[in-house]
């Protein structure tokens, strides 16, 4: 799997999820495109975490005149300039992403030993399920430098919260493996699937 993450200022909030829309109602076949998970920070971070089968063909759909007229489209849409995080180092832990994720908690950082990261990310998914039933699951990208981009699916924000304070948080091993995170909550996400 490979996952692109897009992010950037916006303002035109409405006029953003009626452009990722109309883009899931492209003709994908081939396409390499498994779905995508979107949605706006309260202080107006747009966030489309963006999956394909693999980078080859995520590149290769880029190129597609219609792929490149929606992304000059969503463009114009935003307030300045956005970034792309592209990794090819993807893990899916729990049930992966969910359509009925209520709430969506997306989590930037780095690493220094992403293998042991991963492994502990991914250890035993029904102590998680649990401990934590308010997690559906998530995806862990990975970009060559260290970073990541972590996404997790919530049923919704109130549960999440909930579990957090009761649980205590992640693993203390997990933390120690993190540095330089920054969270962005998602309160209302949509998705759109191949």
């Amino acid at each position: 799997m490979f996952i692109q993450v897009i992010q950037a200022k916006t303002s035109k909030r409405d006029e953003v999820r009626a452009l990722t829309d109309e883009w899931g109602e492209l003709p994908n076949e081939g396409s390499g495109f498994l779905g995508g998970t979107y949605g706006f920070t309260d202080d107006g971070d747009f966030f489309g975490v963006v999956r394909f089968e693999s980078k080859e063909k995520a590149m290769a759909n880029s190129e597609r005149p219609e792929t490149d007229a929606m992304a000059k489209r969503m463009g114009e849409l935003m307030d300045g300039p956005p970034q792309f995080h592209d990794c090819d180092d993807v893990t899916v832990w729990g049930d992966g992403g969910s359509d009925d994720a209520g709430f969506v908690q997306i989590i930037q950082g780095r690493t220094d030993d992403a293998e042991r990261l991963k492994e502990v990310m991914s250890a035993d998914d029904d102590e998680m399920r649990t401990q934590r039933p308010d997690i559906i699951g998530g995806t862990f990208g990975l970009k060559a430098d260290g970073s990541f981009v972590n996404t997790i699916a919530f049923t919704d924000e109130a549960s999440a919260r909930e579990g957090e304070a009761s649980s205590g948080g992640p693993p203390e091993e997990m933390v120690s493996l993190m540095s330089d995170l920054t969270f962005y909550d998602l309160r209302d996400p949509w998705f759109v699937s191949a």
